[in-house]
């Protein structure tokens, strides 16, 4: 399998990548205990940018899969890496959700990092 072939996929999960670098992810490094507090306040300051280029990413990432697979219908053909691109589009759709979640109702964040 070629990489061309989950480009879809590899486009909305680096995009939901990009927009858990301001929250989920100093989140996760903080509640394993490697990281403190101040490295996720530091990281959140970039939320405004970080979460819209994460939206763009995982939009571009179906438009570029429902466009391949409408191609491969029209030509008759079996689409490459479909369900791989599909997994990938679920996590990036996953992580994304929860990213606003945390964003829209920051108190459970804040709840939850004080339970840890």
């Amino acid at each position: 399998m070629k990489l061309v072939e989950l480009k879809s996929g590899l486009v909305s999960f680096g995009g939901a990548f990009i927009a858990s670098l301001c929250c989920l992810l100093p989140l996760a490094v903080v509640l394993l205990g490697l990281g403190s507090g101040a490295f996720m306040v530091t990281t959140m300051q970039y939320r405004p940018l970080l979460l819209p280029l994460g939206l763009l990413g995982a939009g571009l990432g179906y438009y570029l899969y429902f466009r391949e697979r409408r191609r491969c219908k029209a030509l008759g053909c079996r689409m490459a890496g479909s369900q791989i691109n599909l997994i990938l589009l679920a996590v990036a759709t996953v992580m994304l959700a929860v990213e606003l979640i945390f964003v829209a109702f920051p108190d459970a964040l804040w709840s939850l990092m004080m339970e840890g």
